[in-house]
């Protein structure tokens, strides 16, 4: 029991000083740590929505807006396939959850039919006289939701990640809902803006053969499709309409970085592709020379610049009346991609940071007060063995805090739970060890084997009895959520510091105190 090795007393050491080290920021004034040389990297805990304080959305995902567009590609598809076999058809369009049309010729409906089902083994096709009628599979139906609903949760994570907010908490709330959770964001109007933008960015010519005016009285011609600028006038109307082409020459999902800049000291967005729209862009460019290209924005035109020359380097700018905001969040759109589906603001709150004030005063108060009560019964119960648990316990603590830190975990009101808890089982192991010596030396067992069968014979049962524990908050934290991952991470940190505190920590401070005092009888 005496021999505890040189590496064993430093390995101690060096991570009780580590703690220490990672854990002062968080028990030390935040100016001090504000006023620290650049060099010395200082991290604290993250603190939760129910700490900090700041915002909570829930949002809605639009589907009837994604199976919309799906069967807008079926029309579109079937409008190619008709035309390529040279089949007359009239009054295609989508009819609400259905593809129809009708043909001139009644006899080509099988031929019609069996064209659409090669073309999209999705489709369900019916026909009565000539009239058409195709629809979605309901298990097509139910992987489109359901991919959209995943997009959407990524895509929101992306432009939340871009703002620099810290572990915000972003998950799936029943069929078609996110909630989304922002410590420290106490106004969420940015957020919500960038997330209320699809961000579904094309490239299409504009429509020069065919006249603006007519398809302002309402004759727009088939093909083009007439949009307003994102620019708006006093009134609130935008400032010009734009009559483009439906075709999408250059898709915005083929965007592989977006970043603010400024161009004749005006913001604009730089934009790059991949290679494959890079190939696209060259290609239309080059076809186009002293043609207009609009750039559009969720069915908005940004801009419309004429192409005066071939652009194969597969990079560009967008420029408009931008402020240096403005180019900075559309910038961060682009890059983080295009929502499947427009997002609802469906719930709003925002948590004041004096509610979370009181909830950490609580918190503490909890903690303070179980830890009295836990030192106050083990120095009762075993007296200077007591004090020695004592002492590991406030290591535990420190290790605990640290551990947040370096993690960068988030603590919320379950996380402090956790820790309180934590307090109270930190001593089970000592108690486990201090009991089995009581019984050792009541057989008539000197000091030093009654304490070294303690901590032999007690080590399996510690073991067992921590791992059983750390299993439940492991699968807690698996399948739980929010409030429980919380509590299961403060758990699961606390019953790894805690064994380490209770085998190396206690049993170093004992083996010391053995050397020095060279005691008779064991005061336990």
């Amino acid at each position: 029991m005496l021999h505890f090795p040189k590496w064993k007393i430093a390995l101690v050491l060096v991570i009780c000083l580590l703690g220490a080290i990672y854990a002062a920021p968080n028990l030390i004034d935040r100016s001090v740590v504000e006023k620290a040389p650049s060099w010395m990297s200082f991290q604290r805990i993250n603190l939760g929505l129910d700490l900090r304080g700041g915002s909570h959305l829930l949002l809605e995902v639009d589907l009837d807006t994604v199976v919309r567009e799906r069967l807008e590609s079926v029309v579109d598809l079937a409008r190619t396939e008709l035309r390529k076999e040279r089949i007359g058809y009239t009054d295609l369009g989508v009819s609400g959850e259905n593809v129809v049309f009708r043909l001139r010729e009644t006899g080509e409906a099988d031929k019609a039919m069996a064209l659409l089902r090669d073309a999209d083994g999705d489709l369900v096709i019916d026909q009565s006289d000539g009239r058409i009628v195709a629809n979605l599979r309901e298990s097509a139906l139910t992987a489109r939701k359901q991919a959209a609903i995943e997009q959407s949760i990524e895509i929101v994570r992306r432009r939340i990640d871009e703002t620099g907010t810290r572990e915000p908490t972003i998950q799936r709330q029943g069929e078609d809902r996110i909630l989304v959770q922002l410590p420290g964001v106490d106004d969420p109007e940015r957020i919500k803006a960038l997330l209320g933008q699809t961000a579904k960015m094309v490239f299409r010519l504009v429509d020069s053969r065919n006249s603006l005016g007519e398809a302002l009285a309402g004759r727009v011609p088939p093909g083009s499709a007439l949009l307003p600028s994102d620019e708006v006038g006093a009134d609130g109307r935008p400032t010009q309409m734009y009559l483009v082409e439906r075709r999408v020459m250059v898709s915005g999902d083929t965007l592989v970085d977006a970043q603010p800049t400024f161009n004749n000291g005006e913001p604009v967005v730089s934009f790059r592709f991949d290679s494959v729209g890079a190939k696209r862009f060259a290609d239309t460019t080059a076809e186009n020379v002293n043609r207009p290209f609009a750039i559009v924005l969720d069915d908005k035109v940004i801009s419309a610049p004429v192409i005066r020359e071939p652009i194969l380097g597969g990079s560009g700018i967008i420029s408009g009346s931008f402020s240096a905001q403005e180019a900075q969040d559309l910038a961060l759109l682009l890059r983080a991609g295009a929502l499947p589906a427009p997002l609802t603001v469906l719930e709003e709150r925002t948590v004041g940071p004096g509610l979370g004030a009181d909830s950490i005063a609580a918190g503490e108060a909890a903690a303070v007060l179980g830890l009295i009560l836990v030192i106050i019964f083990m120095v009762l119960a075993y007296g200077l063995f007591g004090v020695i648990a004592n002492i590991a316990l406030l290591v535990n603590l420190i290790l605990i805090v640290a551990a947040l830190s370096v993690l960068q975990a988030t603590l919320t009101l379950p996380g402090i739970a956790g820790i309180v808890l934590t307090i109270g089982m930190a001593v089970d192991a000592n108690v486990l060890v201090f009991e089995r010596m009581r019984e050792e030396a009541k057989n008539g067992r000197p000091p030093v084997s009654a304490i070294d069968a303690g901590y032999s014979r007690a080590i399996s049962t510690i073991v067992d009895a921590n791992l059983t524990t750390f299993i439940a908050a492991l699968l807690l934290f698996i399948f739980g959520s929010g409030p429980i991952r919380g509590f299961a991470v403060t758990l699961s940190i606390g019953l790894v510091t805690s064994m380490f505190t209770a085998i190396m920590v206690t049993r170093l401070i004992v083996v010391l105190w053995l050397r020095r005092s060279r005691p008779k009888t064991l005061p336990i």
